[in-house]
């Protein structure tokens, strides 16, 4: 199966190759960056600690979840603009082989801006004049948690990206659902269950110092391995019997 699938892969690298989505994956990292070498310092609190806080909430709020419906939406839009998807669902491969690399090409963009959020963080450190050590274990935890959180909010958006033509639509629909982020995000109750407040939960650290989060491992571990795993299977159920 995987070496029917290096076709597709292929197909999906270079038309990334050629776009001009690359330019989005600064936008977020840098402004993180900006607002955290800016930011005034809390005598009281680690100072890695709160750049941490800062680049991360900056970015994670409402960017994050933003460009994973952005980078959804785009891997789709090849296929409704030029009528691609008969062209692409010719090769010898399975419809799922063929979403599943679409979904991996979306993780595939987010893990390349989370990559960059911690340069960002790492030089508004040194902007700010940080002398104690980065916290190399801490920032990495949290950077692959945020990006494992976008999961099934990439699922999702995947799912209504291959089954809505409009590049707009999707993006509309996750704008709409992104901003509550600043109201969800705060609730203890709801915000581990609302799939774009997940990635902002995994990526700031606790009070208690870096390496700790806003709730609990497990709850959020479940939460987004669950929903995940429902939001794949309903789009890949709908993309493998969808009329093309």
């Amino acid at each position: 199966m995987w070496g029917k699938m290096v076709p597709i892969i292929r197909s999906e690298w270079l038309k990334l190759r050629r776009s001009k989505v690359w330019l989005l994956l600064f936008f977020s990292p840098l402004l993180a960056g900006l607002i955290g070498a800016t930011a005034s310092m809390t005598p009281d609190v680690d100072p890695w600690v709160f750049l941490q806080a800062t680049v991360f909430y900056t970015h994670a709020l409402l960017f994050l979840p933003l460009l994973t419906g952005v980078f959804s939406a785009f891997v789709c839009r090849y296929e409704h603009i030029h009528g691609g998807w008969k062209q692409l669902l010719a090769m010898p491969v399975h419809r799922s082989g063929v979403y599943l690399v679409k979904l991996l090409a979306v993780m595939g963009l987010l893990a390349v801006v989370q990559l960059l959020t911690v340069v960002s963080l790492l030089a508004a450190g040194m902007i700010e004049g940080v002398e104690t050590p980065f916290p190399w274990g801490a920032v990495l935890l949290h950077v692959a948690a945020g990006w494992a959180a976008c999961l099934p909010l990439a699922a999702l958006q995947l799912a209504v990206s291959t089954a809505w033509a409009s590049f707009a639509a999707p993006l509309s629909v996750n704008v709409i659902f992104t901003l509550p982020n600043m109201l969800v995000a705060n609730s203890n109750d709801y915000g581990p269950f609302y799939p774009w407040a997940q990635p902002v939960l995994a990526m700031l650290p606790d009070r208690l110092g870096a390496g700790t989060f806003l709730v609990p491992t497990d709850t959020l571990l479940a939460v987004v391995l669950g929903s995940f795993a429902v939001f794949l299977a309903g789009g890949l159920l709908y993309f493998t019997r969808r009329t093309i």
